[in-house]
């Protein structure tokens, strides 16, 4: 295993370090592969070098991730895990100043000893297989990378979002127009042959067409394009977002768990680990000395 910076918290019998071993981190990941979907995707080589991974091991066995990706700011972080290695890798591994975080429900605690966590509504993570979907007919075309500037038009209306034309040659993009405008579009955040995953992603519909099933048509189409050759597809939706959580139904998706998605900054501290990993050290069968 390639690793660096590596650090031990003794008293937890935990050694935090980075890792590039891709091997390790499918088969951790794999546990709840769709609830890793993103971070299984970004084992793929196109994404790995903008990856810097963290994992914690108790007696060589992991025990958490987690994930920093590069290219974005603030820097999205993915953890998955024991919240006790999930502080140790944060304390001493990835140390992002500020980052989106996603983690469940259960691992806030591990984020909020190292970051200012902000408030925000739960996410759910949805996802379908081709035993489950169910085509959604409509006029939808895919998208050609000439046509970049009008999907990062329709985009801007709503919410942050500047792609480059690589985004769609590299993905999947499909919308719908009316009258020659685009009104609605889907595609796709990250897809990955190895793991045959994908993640749907960028679905918009212009506020004066809403309401008229476009969402679920492109996001439709976009799912069985990626379902061609992925086993599974996944997409995130807020929970208070009953018309996309209803549009995505009518598709198939069905709801896999909820998370934490949140902007996260963070904080100045000392004796933190210890505070926080006191009640892990009995789950790991360890007590102040390391003794089993």
């Amino acid at each position: 295993m390639a690793t660096s910076a590596v650090s031990s918290v003794a008293a937890l019998g935990i050694t935090a370090r980075s890792t590039t071993d891709r091997g390790l981190l499918r088969a951790f990941l794999e546990r709840d592969r769709l609830f890793a979907a993103y971070a299984l995707c970004d084992l793929d080589m196109r994404e790995f070098a903008r990856t810097h991974w963290g994992v914690a091991l108790v007696d060589d066995e992991p025990i958490a991730v987690v994930l920093e990706y590069a290219g974005y700011a603030p820097q999205p972080v993915f953890a998955m895990g024991e919240n006790a290695g999930i502080a140790a890798v944060l304390r001493d591994v990835v140390r992002t100043h500020a980052a989106y975080a996603a983690v469940l429900p259960a691992n806030l605690p591990a984020l909020e000893a190292c970051y200012r966590v902000e408030t925000g509504p739960q996410m759910v993570r949805m996802w379908i297989d081709r035993a489950s979907f169910r085509p959604f007919p409509a006029d939808v075309a895919r998208l050609l990378p000439v046509e970049i500037g009008d999907l990062n038009r329709l985009y801007r209306l709503g919410f942050t979002a500047w792609l480059p034309p690589s985004a769609i040659a590299e993905g999947a993009y499909y919308g719908i127009r009316v009258a020659g405008r685009l009104v609605a579009a889907a595609g796709t955040h990250v897809v990955s042959p190895e793991a045959r995953l994908g993640v749907v992603g960028n679905v918009m519909t212009h506020a004066d067409f809403r309401g008229r099933g476009y969402a679920t048509a492109v996001t439709g189409a976009v799912t069985a394009e990626l379902l061609r050759f992925c086993d599974q597809v996944v997409l995130n939706v807020r929970a208070d977002n009953s018309p996309a959580l209803q549009a995505y139904r009518k598709l198939g998706y069905r709801e896999h768990v909820r998370f934490e998605e949140r902007l996260v900054h963070r904080r100045s501290g000392g004796g933190w680990v210890r505070s926080l990993t006191a009640p892990f050290r009995r789950l790991l069968g360890r007590g102040t000395g390391g003794a089993r």
